[in-house]
């Protein structure tokens, strides 16, 4: 004789009309949003069918899957691996194909999407770094959204949050010493320019003489990272970064020799640089923070600044000025100053502004 075995729901209906379930151990209800009899009872055979015989129902899930995507569930994450590579720019495909070939991903990579459970991408992210947990969290956000995930592994706020260590900004004092130790003049300038303009170090040593639109008083460049469709940045040519400018090759390449070297050799030589002038916790990217901060000690309309240094979020532009030290006037002088200290903006068609950039954008 089978033994009797002990529902997990039971079916009532509410004077509404509407069937809910209700656990018999826990009595926690739920609806079925049916008003039907026979829908609900099939709803609630369902549900105790799945948890009488898990294993069984599991393997009808994935036939039904079969049916709607005949490699679900065979797909791996290898293949979601090979799809992320293929995104963006080709540095950043470059960037993400280098960072999967990680021993990191070993334990998933062969495994299929459909038998992964959140345990697995825990055990990832709890014994790696932050590089690992980012990657990991854009491979499943990407596998969801191609649809060879049903349903997430990991909701949004299971994440662990990333927690990086807070980048600085060169001083003004530390940028000193490294232009007094530094006895090369190419590098020297390339220093001075990056201080200057809080460019990239790589659009910087891709800079050439037809970025410099003299006439109008305009440095023109487009940013490597934003791709060749975006809107290059235009910086008015100030007095500091004029006198530099006029000190360079007048034509062709500005760094010449710094244009040939990859970006490795670059902070590798920077490294050494501070070491010699012994400045420690910066980079060449501290370059960037320096000028944000700068920019916002000073009182500089966030907006020009989020456009000088291709910052299209406004969070992301106020993570590298955090550092900044500022002064607030006092109220009263901004009540009484007189309207002759607006600073008017340049009137600058876009034909001239761009006469001598046509070759720099072909």
């Amino acid at each position: 004789m089978e033994k009797n075995v002990q529902l997990k729901y039971r079916l009532y209906r509410r004077r509404n009309g509407v069937f809910y379930s209700q656990e018999n151990d826990s009595q926690k209800q739920g609806t079925l949003r049916t008003s039907d009899k026979r829908e609900a009872e099939r709803l609630l055979n369902a549900m105790n069918e799945s948890h009488r015989e898990p294993t069984l129902n599991l393997n009808i899930a994935r036939a039904y899957l079969v049916a709607h995507d005949p490699k679900m569930a065979t797909r791996t994450w290898q293949a979601v691996m090979d799809e992320m590579a293929m995104h963006g720019i080709p540095t950043t495909q470059d960037r993400c194909a280098r960072g999967f070939r990680s021993k990191a991903y070993d334990a998933i990579r062969d495994k299929p999407l459909v038998q992964t459970m959140s345990a697995d991408l825990l055990a990832i992210i709890h014994a790696n770094g932050n590089c690992v947990a980012h990657y990991l969290r854009r491979l499943h956000n990407l596998a969801v959204d191609l649809g060879w995930l049903a349903w997430p592994i990991l909701a949004k706020r299971a994440w662990p949050k990333i927690r990086t260590q807070s980048k600085r900004a060169i001083t003004a004092e530390e940028h000193a010493a490294v232009i007094a130790s530094e006895k090369n003049f190419e590098r020297r300038a390339y220093y001075e320019l990056l201080y200057e303009t809080g460019a990239s170090q790589t659009d910087a040593a891709n800079l050439a003489t037809e970025n410099i639109d003299w006439h109008n008083g305009i440095l023109i460049y487009r940013r490597k990272k934003l791709g060749p469709f975006s809107e290059p940045a235009r910086l008015t040519i100030g007095r500091k970064l004029k006198t530099l400018l006029q000190s360079l090759p007048c034509s062709g390449d500005l760094f010449p020799n710094i244009k040939t070297t990859s970006a490795n050799h670059r902070s590798a030589e920077f490294r050494r640089r501070c070491r010699v002038a012994a400045v420690t916790g910066v980079s060449l990217h501290s370059y960037r923070h320096a000028w944000a901060q700068r920019a916002k000690a000073c009182g500089y309309p966030q907006r020009f600044a989020q456009e000088a240094l291709g910052h299209n979020s406004r969070a992301v532009h106020e993570t590298y000025a955090k550092g900044a030290l500022v002064i607030l006037p006092p109220l009263d002088d901004y009540e009484q100053m007189p309207t002759t200290k607006v600073v008017r903006l340049r009137s600058v068609s876009r034909n001239s502004a761009f006469a001598n950039f046509r070759g720099f954008c072909s």
